[in-house]
């Protein structure tokens, strides 16, 4: 049948502008499946916290209990070194109060057998003396260095438990608010998956099970984002018309055409 040539015309008009109208809605679709993947991928985020705080802030707790066990210990390890100190003290007095009653007995010794008894008896507490008084010294020289050593660490502990404490109020507030969160994800999912046709969120549905919720790939100068491999030509020219919903022929994600030139 031959038209004439003006309804010929119309026909090819009317041809274009369905073409066009199909091309924009196929864009409103991909848009509306790029929206959705961000938006699922905005949710696993979410969730992925709501384990992984928790998780972090016993973390915290822990880090908190070994600072303060390491605390504990060091003051322990300094009272032990404190009553070693006030023991060896008061055997030294002992000492020297021994060493007093035993010259004090010199006086009163009648035999050269006494008295020599007497003066290895002296020599013995004498000797036990200098032994008390290096340990003395010994221990003062620690108590000094593990003394030192505490308030270091006591400086270090403080830092500690202020960023810890910190932290841990830091990660309780986000945890607290990723429910509030994650029900204005949700709602606004339920909003965008409600723009998209069936057939379209269903295609969407089996990629990202598939390929761990990247089911959307740009694709710009014939390269996929997906899985960086080359498109051949005549698919990429047909990606730019958004004529159709097209699949990437290497990694199988929903391909669109990211016209980066138009973003700059």
């Amino acid at each position: 049948m031959n038209f004439p040539k003006k309804c010929t015309r119309v026909l090819v008009h009317f041809f274009f502008a369905c073409l066009s109208e199909r091309g924009r809605f196929l864009k409103e679709q991909i848009f509306f499946l790029v929206e959705l993947q961000n938006i699922d991928l905005e949710m696993e985020e979410l969730l992925l916290k709501k384990v992984d705080l928790p998780k972090e802030i016993s973390r915290l707790d822990e880090e908190l209990e070994a600072v303060e066990r390491e605390m504990e210990e060091g003051r322990q390890r300094l009272d032990r070194l404190k009553d070693d100190h006030r023991a060896k003290e008061t055997a030294m007095k002992n000492s020297v109060e021994n060493s007093k009653k035993a010259k004090s007995r010199l006086l009163g010794v009648k035999t050269n057998k006494e008295y020599e008894a007497t003066l290895k008896e002296i020599a013995a507490i004498n000797e036990k003396s200098s032994g008390i008084e290096d340990a003395i010294i010994h221990i003062l020289e620690e108590i000094d260095k593990v003394g030192e050593d505490f308030k270091v660490k006591e400086r270090e502990a403080v830092n500690c438990r202020s960023k810890c404490e910190n932290g841990k109020r830091r990660l309780e507030k986000e945890l607290d608010s990723i429910d509030s969160a994650l029900d204005g994800v949700l709602k606004k999912r339920d909003g965008v998956r409600n723009g998209i046709k069936a057939k379209f969120l269903k295609k969407f549905d089996a990629i990202k099970s598939r390929k761990n919720g990247r089911a959307v790939v740009p694709v710009w100068r014939e390269i996929c984002s997906g899985c960086h491999m080359n498109i051949p030509p005549q698919m990429y020219n047909e990606l730019r018309r958004n004529e159709r919903l097209m699949l990437c022929p290497h990694c199988g994600g929903i391909m669109y055409w990211e016209d980066r030139d138009d973003d700059a």
